[in-house]
């Protein structure tokens, strides 16, 4: 897993195509604003980006290098939705609620394009994904979702594959059809999250790397504290997921850390990578325990999937990750591994987004669930829009009901491991 006291020991693919990075200091002695970012990853950046857009004096602070979380080394997939289904949102939240929720993950996607084109975001953003039905049974599920997106939810952007079609664009025979997206994508999550700082820095928000927060005070005007210095600010916005640790431990509870890995091959060269995935869109598959991959610009295919909650990367993981690409492409037996990598992403009890107002002044984004390049574009206009006196959206968000993992620190995470095993055999059955 990934070591915060030396951010260069992430061996992701990203950090080793990324493009130079000049990076930004650590805080030194007493600063004041209006709003205290915390937390450099997409959802801080999009929060401090948005604030500043409005005319905020904004600080944020990273604990260590922007991007060095889940933001910098993920998918890159951007896809409309949630990482739980709509129907799990609408039995929380109402048929309106579900609906607002819906447009605000549409929006998200919208909001990647319109962020690369206006501030020129070098990320190699393209468009197009589809989800693979591993199951016959899962096509009709598949064919379920459409109509319900285009009758429900307004959303007409899918298409419908067979078998035959999808073969024609997948190289694969593990898969009975598809739901293609035209309007989600893919991008170099890290290029695109370090192009966002350098957005929000271009329009005044001052950021502080290696400035971990050890104690948040939330009087009168709350006050932030590093090592070396200290932050007072009228709001605070929490986006810290993963590493929230023991700053608020009532928002901790509510998330786990759950680990996810990926592979990069050794380049392919653009035809054989090309008769992998002929129109370049990503992949993900309808297992619970699922596998995603995409090419990459330089031709090499990008594979991830797993998911742990031990605190520990799997044995052999470059070996391991192989095997299970082979599962879907065995004519890539002959093709090395180049990069291997993982690190964590922070899921909710219900795999909906935790966002709210923790106390006056106080507000919070979390529980993205491996879905967060889209959601954090929109929980970052959110909450933006909310310390400006409209909170309507945001209370949409609060409609939905989160829980703490049961177990305690010491349990909840054997206690969900547990609960995974029913999923994972449920994939295999």
């Amino acid at each position: 897993m990934p070591n915060r006291t030396n951010p260069a020991s992430v061996p992701s693919y990203y950090s080793a195509t990324a493009h130079p990075w000049e990076g930004f200091p650590a805080l030194e002695g007493d600063v004041l604003c209006d709003v205290c970012v915390v937390g450099g990853g997409l959802a801080g950046l999009s929060a401090a980006l948005n604030l500043a857009e409005k005319g905020y004096s904004v600080v944020l602070l990273e604990a260590a290098v922007i991007g060095f979380g889940a933001s910098g080394r993920n998918g890159g997939e951007v896809i409309s939705g949630y990482s739980c289904d709509m129907a799990t949102l609408r039995a929380q939240a109402g048929d309106d609620a579900a609906r607002a929720l819906w447009d605000m993950s549409v929006e998200g996607v919208e909001i990647v394009g319109e962020r690369v084109a206006r501030h020129g975001i070098a990320c190699d953003w393209t468009r197009g994904y589809c989800t693979a039905a591993t199951r016959p049974g899962h096509v009709r599920g598949l064919e379920d979702w459409q109509r319900t997106a285009a009758s429900v939810y307004g959303y007409r952007h899918y298409q419908l594959w067979g078998r035959e079609r999808l073969a024609t664009q997948l190289a694969s025979e593990r898969y009975h059809g598809a739901l293609f997206d035209s309007e989600a994508g893919h991008l170099h999550p890290l290029n695109y999250t370090r192009g966002l700082a350098r957005a929000a820095q271009a329009v005044g928000v001052r950021i502080f790397e290696h400035s971990r927060v050890g104690q948040l005070m939330t009087q009168a005007r709350p006050q932030l504290s590093t090592s070396r210095g200290t932050v007072r600010a009228g709001e605070v916005v929490l986006a810290c997921n993963c590493d929230l640790g023991e700053l608020v431990p009532q928002l901790s509870r509510r998330i786990m850390p759950a680990g996810t890995y990926m592979v990069a091959t050794q380049p392919l060269g653009e035809e054989r990578a090309r008769s992998l995935i002929a129109n370049n869109m990503a992949v993900s598959d309808t297992r619970f325990v699922l596998d995603y991959y995409r090419l990459s610009a330089d031709h090499r295919l990008l594979f991830g999937g797993k998911v742990s909650y031990s605190g520990h990367e799997p044995r052999n993981l470059a070996a391991a990750m192989r095997r299970d690409m082979l599962r879907v492409f065995p004519q890539l037996a002959d093709v090395a591994i180049d990069y291997a990598w993982g690190g964590f992403c922070d899921i909710t009890m219900n795999r909906a987004p935790d966002f709210g107002r923790l106390q006056d002044h106080v507000y919070y984004l979390q529980g993205f669930s491996g879905h967060g390049v889209n959601v954090t574009g929109v929980a970052g206009k959110v909450v933006a829009e909310a310390i400006a006196a409209e909170t309507s959206r945001l209370d949409v968000f609060g409609r939905l009901r989160h829980r703490d993992f049961p177990g305690g620190r010491r349990l909840r995470a054997p206690v969900l491991a547990l609960g995974m095993l029913y999923y994972r055999l449920r994939d295999l059955l």
